[in-house]
């Protein structure tokens, strides 16, 4: 049996090697320039990134380079832990989630044509059955990916946050209807968007405000906000990794995700 496990293992290793998997970066880079959320008045910001040299091959440290940076837990393309929201107070912090509930299938539903058409168009049960018509039921331990094209905008914080005259941020997320049944209908890990957090711009006006932080993190299931490169997914059928740091008792943390797409 290990030899078949082993086998299997470095299998996958020599198909990355040899391009035959490609491994898709889903991250945005981190910098003074990442686009964080700006809450109104009177709650609190998290900071954003920002970095100071502590030596680089001089009189500081003549054999070394490296830095010191400070940021929030949820800065950039990061995790969300059930803990991050109140009715997922009761569930485990980012430090004590399973590793095996940080890998999963990629499951890709794609709503940008209607997201140029409307920013403010949220995911539908409508948009998540004419997917599971297509492509198979959602399987379960599962990621399930809002490809709304708004990581095109990623450089550009007045088209990526999209404040309207009316003083709201205008961009896609998930219909209250939509976050519940994902949540409770289908066993999934949790949900991932190009936008800078779970839920649309104008979720706090929703009957249930923010329903995919709601939801999601009230069925003990996670968020992934700020990804990139969803276009290079395929609808099913990609393994996606997330890795946040391992923050004792953290709602949340900055995260590399990874893609595995078999070409």
């Amino acid at each position: 049996m290990d030899t078949i496990k082993s086998k299997t293992l470095t299998e996958l290793m020599g198909k990355i090697l040899d391009n035959s998997i490609e491994v898709v970066d889903l991250t945005q880079v981190l910098n003074e320039e990442t686009p964080v959320i700006s809450l109104p008045d009177p709650f609190v910001d998290t900071k954003g990134f920002s970095i100071e040299q502590i030596s680089k091959y001089d009189e500081n440290g003549p054999f070394f380079y490296w830095n010191n940076f400070t940021m929030g837990e949820h800065c950039g393309t990061h995790f969300d832990a059930p803990v991050h929201w109140v009715t997922g107070k009761n569930h485990q912090p980012v430090d004590q989630i399973p590793v095996k509930r940080l890998i999963g299938e990629a499951i890709v539903i794609d709503i940008t044509e209607k997201c140029e058409i409307d920013p403010d168009y949220c995911l539908t049960i409508a948009d998540i059955e004419a997917f599971e018509k297509k492509h198979g039921k959602i399987p379960s331990h599962s990621w399930v990916l809002i490809y709304s094209g708004w990581a095109k905008y990623g450089d550009d914080h007045e088209k990526f946050f999209n404040v309207g005259e009316d003083g709201q941020p205008h961009t896609p997320g998930t219909t209250v209807e939509a976050a519940k049944f994902l949540a409770y209908e289908r066993d999934i890990l949790g949900v991932g968007v190009e936008t800078v957090g779970t839920d649309a711009g104008m979720a706090a006006s929703f009957e249930t405000p923010f329903p995919n932080h709601h939801f999601m993190h009230e069925a003990n299931r996670y968020g992934l906000a700020s990804l990139s490169n969803l276009d290079k997914l395929p609808p099913r059928g990609s393994i996606l990794i997330a890795t946040p740091l391992k923050i004792e008792n953290g709602s949340g943390s900055p995260v590399r995700v990874l893609a595995l797409v078999e070409k």
